[in-house]
């Protein structure tokens, strides 16, 4: 009985700190989503089951799914971007004309003086002979700039077929060890069956039963976390070929409270009501 016993204990212990696990994980949620600590309402018709997720697909995924990716598109960008500052470094070796221009008027109180008006106008010429050096040691500095950038890059490339790769093989094996766990678990359950029966019938002492449900209990929990592996791993595969990432209206990324707390602040017109522009390739056939 104290065997029995100190196994129930044992595994009711492990309750206190998996809810603890549950409460963390939901604040995390509701600070994601800029809210203070307490219930997620969302979360009230979700099932305390795993999902059970259809075989994955791995093979044969386009090299082109990575420009799904903020990172890469973000790091892409950046790399145009600072191409141009090449460009425009280099037009400091170039004169430059300016068109410039002034109207002034004064006048005073006093008795028969007259108001003066001025109109001056006409273009200006700039041309930075004498900083040579200078503009060339800039054009340096955008070129080592540049490439920085496309370094930056290739790194980013090869990170995410790095996750595209850890993500993949993680889903295989998980897969695989799910379909070895549950076999185990199945005959756990056989185990420990039979051992009640040769405990109920005489044929076998208590210590059996303890013993084969020790061995249930290990196996059932080996099976469940094996399980939330394989489904981190499904979803840790599609971040990493660039999904999950929702196009969002304006209303959903800037509250109606907070567009009207800017608009007391400040004249922005219609830029927190016009709708966001479409992402080239996004329009449809």
């Amino acid at each position: 009985m104290q065997q029995a016993k100190t196994q129930y204990l044992a595994t009711l212990s492990t309750i206190p700190d998996l809810e603890a696990t549950l409460i963390q994980i939901r604040n995390a949620l509701g600070a994601v989503l800029g809210r203070a600590p307490g219930d997620v309402p969302e979360l009230a018709s979700v099932s305390g089951q795993l999902p059970t997720i259809e075989q994955v697909v791995i093979q044969g995924l386009p090299a082109r799914l990575l420009l799904r990716r903020p990172d890469l598109r973000t790091a892409a960008w950046q790399i145009a971007a600072q191409s141009a500052q090449i460009g425009i470094a280099e037009a400091d070796y170039y004169p430059a004309i300016t068109l410039l221009g002034s109207i002034g008027w004064s006048s005073d109180t006093l008795g028969p003086t007259p108001d003066i008006h001025s109109v001056a106008g006409g273009p200006a010429l700039t041309w930075n002979v004498f900083d040579y050096g200078r503009i060339r040691n800039n054009v340096r500095l955008q070129d080592a700039r540049l490439q920085l950038s496309i370094e930056a890059f290739q790194d980013s490339v090869l990170q995410a077929a790095r996750e595209i790769d850890d993500a993949a093989i993680r889903v295989i094996k998980t897969g695989e060890q799910q379909g070895i766990l549950s076999d185990a678990l199945q005959a756990a359950e056989r185990s420990l069956e039979l051992a009640n029966t040769l405990y109920q019938e005489g044929f076998a002492d208590f210590q059996r039963v303890l013993d084969a449900q020790q061995a249930l209990f290990v196996q059932a929990e080996r099976q469940l976390v094996n399980q939330g592996d394989h489904v981190r791993a499904v979803v840790e595969l599609y971040r990493a070929i660039g999904g999950g990432w929702l196009d969002m209206p304006v209303e959903q990324l800037v509250p109606e409270s907070v567009r009207e707390t800017m608009r007391t602040r400040t004249k922005w017109g219609d830029l927190l009501t016009a709708p966001l522009p479409v992402p080239p390739g996004a329009e449809g056939p």
